[in-house]
């Protein structure tokens, strides 16, 4: 790869896709025929996973402050999302690193993650041990512990299950129980080296067959009396659970670009379909259904993108409150993604279930892929659950317009970078509530002044008008540790909805109108929303203009083959770095 990182985002992902080669390419170890084949064949893609180390890819899971490249979570989402979009089983097995070393990065001491990073750049594998067969996500009844086995020394016995790369990773980041009565300080995170293991201390347990990423090394690894020095712990004793949970609220925030990436390659099978396939004479993309199946994905792969796009820069200007963003996020997008391709699925009919027949069998590999993303790193009720309990802050930050302007507006605009990430300000819950959200009334009144009269300056006024009665719901709702009402889960569904609205209308507002490739596209993607957060049905001729309008875009974002998404522009063509300016 380059010797330094490309600035521009959004221009490294597009020399990751270079990099890639063509995907319809048989020769190609990255084209959806190779990969296919060994999807068919339950076989871990270890040639394209070495071609990304030879590329220097390990660089950007490690932060530019310990030798790596990554300056941005907004980076590595982008090069999660190139990966996605060629093949998920890829993308899971090569950037599970990351995740692997992520706590490390939030708590370890200084030394520990320089080593650490030492390892990463030189192409080690880490992995992050977690759930147990017995217990699932249910992180406080994991049963492996660690006791002391001397001075300065932890003994591990136990097991972890279901775990991605257990057995090809060099370290594995391990939760343990150290304190036998458990609880939320009961647990401990230890950085374990498989090298330092003494012989017959530790054991990969045998690959589980999956629907889904049917390659990938999901295994496990059990240890029996392994001991493992003091400087394994990461953070201090008792503080395993809260790391890894401050941990999560960047990696779940991540996730949404492997959804972005298998939605866009499934609405780009789609829509080549429908280009090229006739009906009455015309290409199917031109009869009214199937344009309006296409425009709808379009308008929510446009939502959940951004959403994805504020949640990500939020990790470094709204770091306090990433607890919700990241539950949101965890729960919306991938919940959009499954939507989007089960659409597409209609619109593609018997050909979506064609293992190499069609498009080399890419759609159904995407739809069983993605189904798993919605699982790991928390569920999909885990991350609605967590919502739940913090309605109390989300109500008061919403009545007192609580909102860290300057956060939304940086999170928000596209053409700026950044601050680096302070990992100390990551917190378990969101004191003041959520930005985003509750500076909704100022981004209505600014749409109405910038837009008048406008489709969109109505919708935003409606959003803002369900906004407040959420909100009056939130607080109505009374918190049960053990008997949470089937009616707050959907409150928190509602509440993810609000907040890709408001996301929307943020990116609008912050990000200069010129640097969008089709100005409309707000007004679909609330209309979107709207109907969704209301339950109102569609109606064409309330509806179907903004969609219409949308359509186009998709179909020359699909003749140029490049991401569906609303990062093309004019001014991001003029502002892009050139391989030689980026080397």
């Amino acid at each position: 790869m380059t010797t330094a990182p490309v600035r521009s985002p959004y221009a490294l992902a597009e020399q990751l896709e270079g990099w890639l080669g063509d995907p319809h390419d048989p020769a190609n170890p990255f084209s959806f025929a190779r990969l296919g084949a060994l999807d068919r064949a339950e076989r871990f893609p270890a040639e394209a996973c070495r071609r990304l180390d030879e590329l220097g890819l390990p660089r950007w899971f490690v932060p530019e402050a310990l030798g790596g490249a990554l300056r941005s979570a907004e980076e590595l989402s982008l090069i999660i999302r190139t990966l996605g979009r060629r093949d998920f089983t890829v993308a899971l097995a090569h950037t599970k690193t990351y995740l692997g070393a992520v706590c490390a990065w939030v708590a370890g001491a200084d030394d520990q993650a320089r080593r650490l990073a030492g390892r990463v750049l030189d192409g080690a594998v880490v992995s992050l041990a977690l759930t147990e067969r017995s217990h699932g996500s249910d992180l406080l009844a994991g049963e492996l512990t660690a006791v002391p086995a001397g001075p300065g020394r932890h003994r591990l016995d136990g097991e972890k299950w279901l775990i991605n790369n257990a057995t090809r990773a060099d370290l594995v980041t391990v939760l343990a129980r150290t304190d036998p009565k458990g609880g939320a300080r009961g647990f401990s995170l230890f950085l374990v080296d498989k090298s330092q293991l003494a012989e017959g201390s530790w054991q990969a347990m045998p690959a589980l067959p999956t629907h889904g990423v049917r390659g990938a090394d999901i295994s496990g690894i059990s240890f029996t009396g392994a001991e493992v020095p003091a400087d394994a712990l990461v953070g201090a004793a008792g503080e395993g659970l809260e790391i890894v949970l401050r941990g999560f609220q960047i990696t779940r925030t991540l996730c949404s670009a492997m959804t972005l990436g298998m939605a866009d390659q499934a609405l780009r099978i789609g829509t080549g379909f429908a280009e090229e396939h006739r009906l009455y004479g015309r290409p199917l993309a031109e009869l009214p259904q199937a344009g309006r199946v296409l425009a709808e994905a379009y308008a929510d792969l446009l939502a959940a993108e951004a959403v994805s796009l504020v949640a990500t820069r939020s990790i470094h200007t709204l770091t306090g409150e990433q607890s919700v963003v990241s539950a949101v996020v965890k729960y919306l997008v991938p919940t959009i993604g499954d939507e989007t391709i089960a659409a597409v699925r209609q619109l593609l009919g018997a050909r979506a279930m064609l293992v190499r027949d069609h498009a080399d069998g890419t759609f159904q590999k995407i739809e069983r892929d993605h189904r798993i993303v919605g699982i790991f790193d928390g569920s999909t009720a885990v991350n609605l659950n967590y919502l739940v309990n913090q309605f109390p802050v989300l109500v008061r930050g919403w009545n007192a317009g609580l909102a860290d302007t300057a956060g939304v507006e940086a999170a928000a605009g596209l053409d700026t970078e950044v601050p680096p990430l302070d990992p100390g300000a990551l917190t378990l819950y969101a004191r003041s509530g959520c930005s985003v959200v509750q500076s909704l009334p100022a981004a209505a009144r600014e749409v109405s002044r910038r837009a008048p009269g406008t489709p969109l300056a109505a919708l935003a006024e409606r959003l803002l008008g369900l906004a407040g009665e959420l909100h009056g719901e939130l607080a109505a709702h009374r918190p049960s540790a053990r008997q949470v009402p089937e009616r707050a889960f959907a409150l928190a569904r509602d509440y993810t909805l609000l907040y890709a609205g408001a996301a929307a209308l943020h990116l609008w507002l912050h990000t200069p109108s010129g640097r969008w490739s089709d100005d409309g596209w707000p007004e679909a993607v609330l209309t979107r929303l709207v109907r969704r957060l209301t339950g109102e049905p569609d109606l064409d001729d309330e509806d179907g203009p903004a969609l219409d309008r949308l359509l186009p875009a998709l179909r020359r974002q699909h003749a140029a083959g490049r991401l569906f998404s609303l990062l093309h522009c004019d001014l991001a063509e003029a502002g892009r770095p050139t391989t030689e300016e980026g080397a």
